[in-house]
């Protein structure tokens, strides 16, 4: 079956964000008087949704929060990131994207972007980056309760979609996933996605072990050999 969506990550896929990221949450640990701990980032947050992250760093200090809570932080941290991207002139945006949503929408390829943060930061970012008019659809971390490694986020994008273009009887079968992390890729995977890993965040041979291809760089996405998987050809591990 022909591919019909490509469902983007947003941070390290779209931004290179990830620093910043973890800047802020530390930050939002030291304003409630618990230590940081940056060995933490990577396994707890990486790939995650704020929510996710944000209980489990309070979780393992002791700290319940209930729903409320949980929201002023995550508005806390928004707040915080469009305030220090507003005082950079050009977003940190990885090469290869524009290029990429450009062909896809030549190619008439329905477009997502999924992500764990706030509604008010991917809005941000595709703005502030003239992409928003680049894609069908973006599904935030406020649109869905469980993130990755579970699979809510990219099915409520397929919800989306079909809903936008009812004609589409959009597939998880029919839907490429561009994403920079394990936990990504599980949740990917566990919607019957397949999935490109992009090298942004992990290396290049964790995300070829993991994912159906795997590219150091999106720029080296071979677009047509996808779509020839899409078709019908024999998966491969690698493109690029």
């Amino acid at each position: 079956m022909p591919l019909k969506a490509v469902l983007f990550d947003c941070s390290g896929v779209i931004i290179h964000d990830e620093e910043l990221r973890k800047r802020l949450l530390e930050e939002l640990l030291i304003d409630e008087n618990l230590r940081p701990n940056g060995e933490e980032f990577a396994p707890l947050c990486l790939g995650r949704s704020d929510r996710a992250c944000l209980t489990d760093l309070f979780e393992r200090r002791g700290r319940i929060m209930n729903q409320d809570y949980l929201k002023r932080l995550c508005d806390r941290k928004a707040e915080r990131y469009q305030r220090l991207l507003d005082d950079q002139a050009k977003l940190p945006i990885y090469p290869g994207v524009t290029d990429l949503l450009y062909q896809l929408r030549t190619l008439q390829v329905a477009i997502a972007v999924v992500s764990g943060a706030s509604r008010s930061e991917v809005d941000y970012v595709m703005q502030r980056s003239h992409l928003a008019d680049q894609v069908n659809a973006v599904v935030s971390g406020d649109d869905y309760l469980v993130g990755p490694p579970e699979p809510d986020g990219y099915l409520t994008a397929i919800a989306c979609l079909n809903a936008q273009q009812p004609n589409l009887n959009l597939m998880p079968a029919d839907c490429l996933v561009i994403e920079d992390t394990p936990a990504g890729i599980q949740a990917a995977k566990a919607a019957g996605m397949s999935v490109v890993g992009v090298a942004n965040t992990y290396p290049y041979h964790m995300m070829q072990r993991q994912a159906n291809w795997a590219v150091d760089y999106l720029t080296e996405l071979e677009l047509d050999r996808v779509q020839q998987v899409f078709n019908g050809a024999e998966l491969r591990q690698s493109v690029g």
